[in-house]
């Protein structure tokens, strides 16, 4: 796979499904990275369910305020660090998330961006922002699968933003995700149809 594939997976027009192109300095930095083909086509898949939340959020709750931009970078790049640990492609391994981090870092990107590579995988830690909850449920449902405790968190911010009761926001925010999810099969065939190594 040369770069040139790889910046065409992250930006180039798709139609089955049809994904928002990754943010441009995360193409360009998977393209230096010569990022594995179908850790490039997840990254997309779950940036671009994690536009589709933000986009909701936003329009359903103005009082739950939280930095879009950073949540779609987050999305992303979260597991970036499969670059370095690409065995986890296919299997489980939690090394990529701090190695994500680092890596980041080390390619010049602020902390502030940089923490997602960690953050997708502990939602519960103390500290999470609104915008690592949004990239955490993105990383879940593009795929169709459910957190309870995720969304439970993610309910009690739009609640605690907006003042509706809970079970409110959990049915209000239960559509969304139900609507996400009946586009998880075409989402993952298009993931699968990329290849895990580099040619």
């Amino acid at each position: 796979m040369t770069l040139t594939n790889v910046l065409s997976i992250a930006v180039d027009e798709t139609w089955d499904p049809p994904l928002r192109p990754l943010p441009q300095r995360a193409a360009e930095l998977l393209h230096r990275l010569d990022a594995p083909p179908r850790l490039v086509a997840h990254l997309r898949a779950v940036h671009d369910v994690a536009a589709r939340l933000a986009d909701w959020a936003q329009g359903h709750c103005p009082a739950m305020e939280f930095d879009r931009d950073a949540v779609l970078f987050g999305a992303a790049t979260h597991d970036i660090g499969k670059t370095l640990h690409p065995g986890e492609l296919t299997g489980p391994g939690a090394r990529h998330e701090e190695a994500g981090r680092e890596l980041l870092l080390a390619h010049g990107v602020d902390a502030a961006l940089a923490r997602f590579a960690g953050t997708h995988a502990s939602w519960d830690a103390p500290g999470v922002g609104v915008e690592d909850l949004l990239v955490s449920l993105a990383d879940k449902v593009w795929k169709n699968k459910r957190v309870p405790a995720l969304e439970d968190l993610v309910v009690a911010r739009l609640s605690r933003a907006g003042g509706r009761p809970d079970w409110e926001e959990f049915l209000l925010l239960d559509e969304v995700l139900t609507a996400i999810g009946e586009d998880a099969d075409r989402r993952l065939a298009y993931q699968m149809s990329h290849p895990v190594t580099r040619r």
